[in-house]
């Protein structure tokens, strides 16, 4: 267990000290090419960690403490033979007067790394500034361009820049589609007229009589080398690069196989007195047919992999385009790109909240059932906190931005979904070690196939050899192999996000569907986390009103929910109260102060005893309270023990049907509170708990995890306070309640935005579901290259006469990639086995 939290720090602090860098790399195209860029990085110095996914295009790289070079990193890709993504990226500078000032502030610019170029317009304040997607972030271009002394503002939000990258992948659907209907419209003849003439006899008597077979070998030259050297220049461009490098991938078997048949086929066209007798053929149909089949299969892909992201999209969508803003006095409505922090921003009703902030003005109701899942709109007044992406309903007001861009819970959200999806499961370490090797392989395999058939086979041996060959070549495929993992995570975790159910790191994924044991952390997690004041017992010779008047002047001072339940209890009986001083809390025991010149101590039991006082003067109600679920407490003053009192948090209404769903999928239910023993059981048994660990201090519920743990039994931790943090850090797989801190939310792998414990089932499900499809896809693509490799090299001739075509080995390459790719996208009609509470706006979008 120490290793997987020393890999949770780890991570935590690259993330804070920038020691983690995302780099987008376009030209990966199958498995083999993720295998060479994570080879190519690994070799930087100072790198300890690499993760590069195909789907996501991107890169995940860690560096050691003090040998951050993103510079090296680029290098090392661009290397490879493989392009980093350049993004432009616009700011807004003011305080420029004259060309100078142009000058020192493309020179503060160029000197960060991961910028490529910045030119600066000092007519239109703008400057454009190209920087390696990852490496150089707006917030550390602005603050360049401050230190040069200059004004700077991001001229686009977060969104806009996904939205651009989405706009890029559209583009290069675009473009394959173009490609393919040109590829297509110059195959068909050549198909019709080959093919037709093979299967209808008298149509190539009548070819033959009115074109003549060297007419037609000509027409398919042009055609064929259209497609080649057109559509079919990609493979060219990056196959070539890469098998002179020594590191073939998909687009080398691609241009080798197509590059064979073509060149054959020139050679028996234009010199066929160079080849053997009886092996003059031409099979320009099948390089142009191979180049456009695997296009189509290209284009499927592309859409599908847009597909697989549509939950970011959707969680995009959900921010506000603009914000209407006071400055000077004066309303504005500007782009969110353009909001400041501090901004004073204006809601009218129906509007979207566009950035996060602190009510100062006015009275609403806010819906935040895209974050809370709670479909009853929140009431929303001066103090209050409102979120970007959720809707005013009935009355307007004015708040100020605490939060915006990239740190607003929205975009924190979309990044947690983001880093997921490009997270690797140890199930693909497999698959890496093949496909370093596998490509190298086939062109071996092809090579063999070649010479077997060219000393062993019949005549025409030539002809056979070349034929089986290419279709080695062709039929082999890589990509399925990349995008069998990959594309299973981004669908499953984009769906998890619609459910309300956020994987913070991929690899929860698989670790969640090994569980065991579910420790539900009781109050916040089990409850509502709202304690109400039940019942106040005072011992004799003390008055009832007095005594609680003082130990609501001492939780006053406690921001404890049971302080607040005792305060709120005191004002409802029109108590007034009081002011405390020299205010104590010890964490597990209770809190201490002095009210009105008089020594209030409140706690538990252990705490009267450590202050040498019976509590068991109260213990026939104490056990009455326990035995009703509920959390007996203790108050003395000025040293005699004065009342005995009862908080009880009411069972959320999910919770008994979340415990009932865990058992059902045969997992051990298990209940960690501080809460004394009486208390905690009898919850327990209320709700049908198997195992109850109470009476356990904040920092014991580590200790209490561990113990879990031992007979190497995988743990899920399920909690949302402060004090559960290192307890999420140390099960296996840590689940915190959205509803809770930050600092839960940060220790854990797993966030239930809504705070309905029934998504904790539903989660697991989803997990299982998910690694189901990625071992489908998995048995599926290294099923087909297994089978259908022996077949195209011409295993089964020997016995059934059967060779397989090179049209359609590309066709089969193809439809390997796309069964993966859809067998992918199932997930997303995963329907959860219990219904919860879900973010609704999130899944309309």
């Amino acid at each position: 267990m120490t290793r997987k939290r020393d890999v949770q720090e780890s991570d935590s602090r690259a993330m804070l000290d920038g020691r983690r860098l995302d780099i987008d790399i376009k030209g990966m195209s199958c498995a083999s090419c993720v295998g060479r860029v994570e080879k190519a990085l690994r070799a930087v110095s100072g790198v300890s960690e690499v993760s590069v996914n195909l789907a996501t295009e991107r890169a995940h790289i860690v560096f050691e403490q003090g040998r951050e070079d993103g510079a090296a990193a680029v290098e090392a890709i661009i290397d490879a033979g493989y392009e980093p993504q350049v993004q432009t990226l616009e700011l807004r500078v003011s305080g420029m007067s004259c060309a100078s000032c142009v000058g020192r502030v493309e020179k503060a610019l160029r000197s960060l790394q991961g910028v490529l170029d910045a030119q600066v317009n000092l007519a239109t304040e703008v400057a454009t500034v190209q920087v390696i997607s990852g490496m150089a972030t707006p917030e550390a271009l602005v603050d360049a361009i401050r230190r040069a002394g200059y004004g700077a503002e991001k001229s686009g939000s977060t969104t806009e820049q996904e939205a651009r990258a989405g706009e890029e992948r559209e583009m290069e659907a675009r473009q394959l589609k173009r490609s393919v209907w040109f590829a297509a419209a110059l195959t068909l003849p050549i198909f019709v007229l080959d093919m037709g003439s093979h299967f209808i006899p008298p149509f190539h008597h009548w070819l033959l009589q009115i074109v003549g077979q060297q007419n037609l070998f000509y027409l398919f030259f042009v055609l064929a080398s259209l497609v080649q050297f057109g559509p079919g220049l990609r493979f060219y461009r990056k196959g070539w690069p890469a098998l002179v490098r020594g590191g073939p991938d998909m687009n080398s078997l691609v241009m080798l196989g197509t590059s064979a048949a073509w060149g054959y086929s020139v050679v028996a066209t234009f010199v066929p007195h160079l080849l053997p007798e009886g092996t003059v053929h031409v099979y320009f149909e099948a390089s142009a047919v191979i180049i456009t089949l695997i296009l189509v299969g290209r284009l499927l892909e592309a859409r599908a992999k847009g597909r697989t992201s549509e939950a970011v999209k959707r969680l995009i969508g959900l921010q506000a385009k603009t914000a209407r803003i006071v400055r000077e006095g004066q309303e504005q409505e500007v782009p969110i790109g353009e909001v400041r922090l501090d901004d004073l921003v204006r809601v009218r009703p129906g509007e979207k909240i566009p950035v996060d902030g602190e009510v100062v003005e006015g009275h609403s109701y806010v819906d935040e059932s895209m974050i809370t899942g709670e479909p009853l709109p929140v009431v929303k007044e001066q103090g209050a906190e409102v979120v970007g992406g959720t809707i005013n309903k009935t009355g307007g007001f004015t708040f100020r931005a605490t939060r915006i861009g990239a740190d607003t819970l929205l975009a924190q959200i979309v990044r947690m979904v983001e880093q997921a999806q490009g997270a690797k499961l140890p199930i693909q370490a497999l698959v890496d070690r093949v496909t370093n090797y596998f490509v190298p392989a086939v062109i071996g395999a092809s090579l063999l196939t070649f010479m077997v058939w060219i000393f062993l086979g019949p005549a025409p041996a030539l002809t056979f050899a070349l034929v089986n060959a290419v279709a080695v070549l062709i039929i082999a495929c890589p990509c399925a192999m990349g995008l069998a993992t990959p594309t299973s995570i981004m669908v499953g975790t984009g769906k998890g996000a619609e459910l309300g159910i956020l994987f913070r790191k991929g690899d929860a994924l698989q670790r969640l569907r090994d569980a065991q044991v579910i420790a539900l952390d009781k109050t916040g997690t089990l409850t509502r986390g709202r304690p109400e004041l039940t019942d106040f017992i005072v011992a004799e010779d003390f008055d009832e009103n007095t005594v609680l008047r003082l130990v609501a002047a001492v939780e006053r001072l406690s921001e404890h929910p049971i302080a607040e339940a005792i305060v709120a209890a005191a004002r409802e009986r029109g108590l007034e109260v009081g002011e405390g001083s020299d205010f104590a809390a010890e964490p597990g025991f209770g809190v201490v102060a002095t009210v009105a010149g008089r020594r209030i101590q409140v706690g538990a039991d252990r705490f009267m005893r450590r202050l040498d006082l019976d509590p068991d003067v109260f213990a026939q109600q104490a056990q009455d309270l326990s035995s009703q679920g509920k959390t007996p407490l203790y108050a003395a003053v000025d040293g005699r023990l004065a009342a005995i009192l009862a908080v009880s948090d009411p069972i959320k209404d999910s919770t008994p049907a979340a415990i009932k769903a865990l058992h059902a999928e045969g997992l051990r239910v298990v209940m960690i509170t501080g809460d004394n023993r009486r208390t905690a059981e009898a919850i327990g048994r209320r709700l049908g708990i198997d195992q109850v660990v109470a009476e356990v201090l904040p920092d014991g519920k580590v200790d209490a995890v561990r113990e879990l743990q031992s007979g190497e039994r995988k743990v899920v931790f399920v909690g949302d306070g402060i004090n559960d943090a290192p307890a999420l850090a140390q099960a296996d797989v840590g689940i915190a309640i959205g509803t809770g801190t930050d600092i839960a939310m940060e220790s854990a792998e797993v966030v239930l935005m809504s705070g309905d414990l029934r998504n904790v089932p539903n989660a697991i499900a989803l997990s299982r579901a998910t690694l189901t499809n990625i071992k489908q896809n998995l048995f599926w693509a290294f099923a087909y290259n297994t089978l259908l490799i022996p077949v195209a090299a011409g295993i089964l001739y020997p016995f059934l006469g059967l060779l397989l075509s090179p049209v359609f080995a590309a066709l089969a390459m193809a439809a390997s990639s796309v069964c993966v790719l859809s067998n992918a996208l199932r997930l997303r009609r995963f329907s959860p086995p219990i219904p919860a509470q879900v973010a609704k706006e999130t899944i309309t979008g």
